[in-house]
């Protein structure tokens, strides 16, 4: 692949970085300060013990001669100090920086899956999606600390050293050009375009061997029952061995990268050390300048040593940012979406609408017709696969009909702006869906500015506040994973309670009161259809007159029938 490609993959994540543009001058500065203090350091060290030894034998033959040891002395401190503080400041404050960025990676990765419809998701499974969320935007921290920083600072600091050394040595600073240069080309370029086939399948390997371990867990049973234990293990072998084979090569050319550095750096030295050596028997550079010279060669090695291991894997990173582009990719689309919905209640319109499942035998839907105006409840029954939920997922976008058109207050579904929807369309299924947090928190889900004493009202409205109340932490009550910590009829409640704290046009409900015994069904349902009216209702149910709530106020009726 060329190097627009491989531009035009890691742009993306570039501009994000470019938010936080003034934290990644500023840690590259840092990053600066400490290679130049460390080659100060050195550089001057040297210069001062070459300059102390000299000066000794001279005294000792009986010459003449001096040395001022406090300005090279407090410089030697400064640099020792410097490098040190800048040292630690710079991994303080690029970790920090680095953190910030995988948030906002992270964050927007979320936005864009959730952006994804039902279909796009079950695509892949739910650990290869944990894993974009995870691992992906984890390898991407590199993208910065160790692809982006370091070698703009090494190069830096390679046609600073050659400069300090023409200024002393003419041949001295063009040989040493000549040789770190093309160097530092093959560091970054070089080192890439060799690693990067091998580093790109590691992710690629990681991500299947991570499903694998998920699967064998989850189908343990099954794997036994069928004897496919050992098939399973084997094919888990087969990928560890190829990951294990892509982790050798990278290996072996991060250390040739490494054996690199050191044999440039080190021919580096012998070169200055030699052309020093003869300006100092022409007598134009001292005999402490002359050690000083190949010293500062010496700590480039610091600088150079962070670019073969981080290019030679530059493919993983690749391979990272292609896979969380087609994420964006997929919610692309959303960006075209302009049109918001209509305030009050919201119509509703099917004309001649399929869906069918990837996969499935027969759709789920075909044909289908329907208007609902704006302030009527619909009852859509039927029995299990008949497509209710179909409608539902279809309604709120998180399936694209297969054929047909669909209209949500009089605007094409396809061109309502997201949030829009969001908001404006409410849906409560059968599935309760609880985030591991407090109480407070999961309301807040449905309206993020609402206070807490709207949240008690929201309580109250589902008689949950009373319960809440005699909580040692209240409104401050950890759910668990999943709402664990809850009962079924209470999950169900507070999920009737988030619906009440919205102002949603088009309400859909699927067996709104299940799991809920009859003396509160009695108690919830007036409540119920007086928040409801002003809003069109979509009712999801078996049948009417079937169970202990029949839906109130029902002005059209409707009986899907599963296809084939």
């Amino acid at each position: 692949m060329s190097d627009e490609s491989l531009r035009a993959t890691l742009t993306p994540w570039l501009r994000l970085f470019g938010r936080r543009r003034q934290r990644l001058v500023i840690g590259v500065a840092l990053l600066a300060a400490t290679l130049f203090s460390a080659v100060g350091l050195l550089a001057l060290s040297g210069w001062f013990i070459a300059a102390s030894a000299l000066t000794g034998i001279a005294l000792a033959m009986g010459l003449a001669a001096s040395l001022d040891v406090y300005v090279p002395g407090g410089g030697i401190r400064f640099f020792a100090v410097s490098r040190t503080v800048a040292r630690y400041l710079e991994r303080l404050y690029n970790h920090d920086t680095v953190l910030r960025l995988l948030a906002d990676l992270r964050g927007r990765l979320f936005t864009a899956m959730a952006r994804l419809d039902d279909r796009t998701l079950a695509r892949q499974r739910a650990s290869d999606w944990l894993n974009r969320l995870t691992a992906d935007i984890d390898t991407l921290d590199s993208l910065y600390l160790r692809l982006l920083a370091p070698p703009v600072v090494a190069l830096v600091a390679v046609v600073l050293v050659c400069v300090f050394l023409a200024l002393w040595v003419p041949a001295a600073g063009l040989a040493l050009a000549a040789l770190l240069l093309p160097a530092w080309i093959w560091l970054t370029v070089g080192q890439a375009w060799l690693g990067m086939a091998a580093s790109r399948r590691q992710v690629e390997h990681l991500q299947r061997l991570r499903s694998q371990a998920i699967e064998s867990l989850e189908g343990m049973a099954e794997l036994e029952a069928y004897g496919s234990r050992g098939w399973h293990r084997r094919g888990f072998h087969q990928h560890e061995e190829a990951l294990r084979h892509d982790q050798r090569r990278t290996g072996r050319l991060a250390g040739f990268g490494s054996a690199l550095v050191n044999l440039v750096v080190g021919l580096g030295m012998v070169a200055t050390l030699w052309l020093a050596a003869a300006a100092w028997q022409q007598g134009t550079i001292s005999g402490a300048v002359m050690v000083m010279l190949p010293l500062a060669v010496l700590a480039l090695g610091e600088a150079l040593a962070l670019l073969p291991v981080a290019f030679t894997h530059l493919g993983a990173t690749r391979g990272a940012a292609e896979r969380l582009n087609a994420v964006e990719q997929a919610t692309s689309e959303s960006g075209r979406r302009h049109d918001s919905l209509p305030e009050g209640a919201l119509s509703v319109r099917l004309t001649d609408v399929s869906l069918h499942y990837p996969g499935a035998l027969s759709p789920a839907l075909q044909n289908v017709t329907l208007a609902l105006a704006a302030g009527e409840r619909l009852a859509l029954t039927g029995v299990s696969g008949a497509g209710k939920s179909s409608v539902a997922a279809l309604l709120t976008r998180r399936l694209p009909p297969s054929q047909g058109e669909i209209a949500v207050g009089d605007i094409p579904l396809e061109r309502i702006e997201e949030q829009s929807l969001r908001e404006r369309v409410a849906i409560l299924s059968q599935r309760i869906d609880l985030f591991q947090g407090s109480l407070a928190a999961n309301l807040w889900l449905a309206a993020p500015g609402a206070s807490e004493s709207r949240l008690w009202q929201a309580l109250a409205w589902v008689e949950l506040a009373e319960w809440a109340e005699s909580l040692p932490h209240g409104l401050d009550t950890q759910v668990g994973e999943g709402g664990r910590a809850l009962s079924g009829g209470q999950a169900r409640r507070l999920a009737l309670a988030r619906l009440w704290l919205r102002d949603p046009g088009l309400v859909i409900l699927d067996e709104p009161f299940a799991g809920l015994d009859e003396g509160t069904v009695s108690r919830l349902a007036p409540r119920l259809d007086q928040w409801l009216k002003g809003r069109s209702v979509i009712y999801l149910v078996h049948q009417l007159d079937g169970g202990i709530f029949d839906p109130p106020g029902i002005t059209q009726t409707r009986r899907l029938m599963p296809v084939g």
